[in-house]
């Protein structure tokens, strides 16, 4: 196999990639976040506002299950290609951070 050296300009270019990406994405959530201030803000003022009360027992299932799951298929998939290194801890996190979440789910006395 021939490995091929990049250059150091696309080196820099590959490496700001996902910098920007982040970036980005907290431009993004920013100006939602300002946009659903503002617009909290006029409904209070016009009197047609309505508070959403947030499920934050359907919220910690969800969010378990998925993480459990995603969590799984990562450390199985880091496992065989990797076998045991610290690549595997890519998986174990969200596993653990959805198993944590589905024991809060269980064991939390608001939610009964």
């Amino acid at each position: 196999m021939q490995e091929t050296v990049l250059s150091p300009a696309a080196q820099v270019i590959i490496s700001i990639i996902p910098i920007v990406g982040i970036f980005i994405g907290g431009v993004v959530v920013f100006f939602f976040l300002l946009w659903r201030h503002n617009e909290i803000k006029l409904q209070l003022k016009t009197g047609v506002y309505k508070a959403r009360n947030f499920d934050f027992k359907i919220f910690s299932l969800l969010c378990g299950i998925l993480l459990t799951g995603l969590g799984l298929i990562l450390t199985v998939f880091f496992a065989l290609l990797n076998g045991l290194s610290p690549s595997i801890l890519g998986g174990m996190i969200p596993c653990t951070v959805g198993i944590c979440l589905l024991i809060f789910y269980k064991v939390n006395p608001k939610f009964k």
